[in-house]
């Protein structure tokens, strides 16, 4: 009897607000970052290994940040990364490294294929920077700020061979989403190519000394 009357009451409440996985909430867009080819270089004879990077904390999400004046970080309403931002700068590397870095293997961690030489980037920044709080007169249009430190070490001898850095700040067209994700492309594009190229050369360097 208690289960028929809990049954009954179950419908009740579904037949009067709907069901209760039903989501009223409207969908969420999904961008994704891709790199542009360039010329590359003579062949590097060596095989790299791009890591998982590590994200700042705040950054370590599937969201797209925003920071503003007060250090307040915050995420775009209504609109995500195609994966956690880990996965989202990992293979943004290894799309640049395989259309500007001419090295003749380079994949990720989780390939079966062993690797002489290994890249680990940390993301320091990688949001959008308001200079004024919404609706404050002077909000604008943000600059998306990306800053990664890179590793690239010896899978022999776990050896750092060297420390790169690039940062780069890339204002946006407008104040819509879709400008801001392409200054993010852009600014992210720009800093990946700039490791890339120091990583080939500092490999290149590395190849010629054996």
């Amino acid at each position: 009897m208690r289960r028929l009357f809990y049954l009954m009451a179950v419908l009740a409440v579904t037949g009067c607000g709907g069901s209760f996985f039903q989501s009223h909430a409207p969908p969420q867009s999904v961008y994704v970052l891709s790199a542009k080819a360039a010329p590359s270089g003579p062949e590097v004879p060596v095989d790299l290994t791009v890591l998982k990077p590590l994200v700042r904390t705040g950054l370590d999400s599937e969201f797209i940040a925003a920071l503003y004046p007060d250090r307040r970080l915050d995420y775009f309403a209504g609109a995500r990364w195609s994966g956690r931002l880990d996965d989202v700068v990992r293979d943004l590397a290894l799309q640049t490294f395989r259309v500007r870095a001419n090295l003749r293997n380079v994949h990720a961690e989780t390939s079966a294929f062993g690797s002489g030489y290994w890249l680990e980037i940390d993301v320091a920044d990688f949001q959008a920077e308001y200079a004024a709080a919404e609706g404050t007169e002077g909000a604008a249009a943000p600059t998306v700020h990306v800053h990664l430190l890179a590793r690239v070490g010896s899978s022999a001898d776990r050896r750092v061979l060297g420390r790169l850095e690039a940062e780069e700040r890339q204002p946006a067209a407008d104040n819509r989403l879709t400008a801001i994700v392409e200054a993010y492309n852009q600014a992210a594009g720009t800093a990946l190519a700039r490791i890339v190229a120091d990583t080939q050369a500092l490999l290149a360097k590395e190849s010629e000394a054996r």
